[in-house]
């Protein structure tokens, strides 16, 4: 209950100041979060040693913070969903590629646009939905119920279609099927049924849900970012479409996809470390 009355507390606060006044006050609450949260800095930390061991722990620090303050900033914008539309979108995203998502529609087999925990990834798919793309984003549900029905009236008032994660393949394989889009992201598994893969120079679980689903319907995978400038507007970057032939082999085939889209989240990740928010454990060894 604490959790759903200070979502709704800062959503009050967001929609009626300033964005720039609720970016500042989110940075505030966040610095003194930081001063508090042992457990966060201490794991983010060793997230971010184990990607860039040749930083000195004053760098790392330095990026630690800064993503702390991005997160807050990012909650704010989550917040301000009531007040997005094609004019917001007009003033504050530069879109790159855009040409790859209707290149990927164009083949008729559905379309997976893979992401990250990293930027702005919940933003990404409320612009995508605005454009007037059918989008679906699969969603790991929040185990206090108000909470979840909140995040999701927040995503569904802009378009963006909630699909539970219990309910995800089923649900997923029938919209592919459609030529419509699903949302996935490829850098966390939730449920820990994935596959052991390296990544980031170590090994973890990685979700198998993209290249399963791409295998069994045909679906184009579409890697998407949706990143933060300095001077907090987005730049949302469209990869080039990823196609696969499989060999047969379902495994192997399985692997070698996921081989061909985690580096270009390794390399989104290693570029803006600052923005990639993992505040747990993350590898497995």
């Amino acid at each position: 209950m604490l959790n759903y009355l200070l979502y709704r507390l800062g959503q009050f606060v967001a929609l009626h100041l300033p964005l720039k006044l609720g970016y500042k006050i989110a940075v505030f609450v966040s610095n003194l979060h930081y001063l508090f949260a042992d457990k966060d800095r201490e794991r983010v930390a060793a997230n971010l040693k184990s990607i860039f061991p040749e930083k000195t722990r004053d760098q790392i620090a330095k990026i630690r913070i800064t993503m702390f303050r991005n997160f807050a900033k990012y909650l704010v914008d989550f917040f301000r969903f009531e007040k997005l539309d094609k004019e917001y979108i007009r003033k504050n995203i530069k879109i790159e590629n855009l040409h790859y998502l209707d290149e990927a529609l164009s083949k008729g087999r559905g379309v997976i646009t893979l992401s990250a925990h990293l930027g702005n990834w919940e933003l990404g798919g409320v612009v995508v939905a605005l454009l007037g793309y059918p989008f679906w984003a699969v969603v790991l549900p929040h185990k206090y119920k108000k909470v979840d029905n909140f995040f999701n009236q927040q995503r569904e008032s802009k378009g963006v279609k909630v699909i539970p994660l219990p309910r995800a393949v089923r649900t997923s394989l029938g919209i592919l099927k459609e030529n419509k889009i699903v949302a996935l992201a490829g850098d966390r598994d939730f449920k820990e049924r994935g596959m052991v893969l390296d990544f980031l120079g170590r090994p973890t679980i990685l979700p198998i849900g993209p290249a399963a689903f791409s295998l069994r319907t045909g679906a184009i995978i579409v890697p998407v970012f949706m990143l933060r400038n300095g001077d907090d507007s987005f730049t949302l970057s469209f990869e080039k479409p990823i196609e696969f032939i499989g060999t047969g082999n379902n495994e192997k085939d399985k692997i070698e996809l996921i081989n061909r889209y985690k580096v270009i989240i390794e390399d989104y990740i290693r570029r803006f470390p600052d923005q990639w928010y993992m505040f747990r454990r993350f590898w497995v060894q």
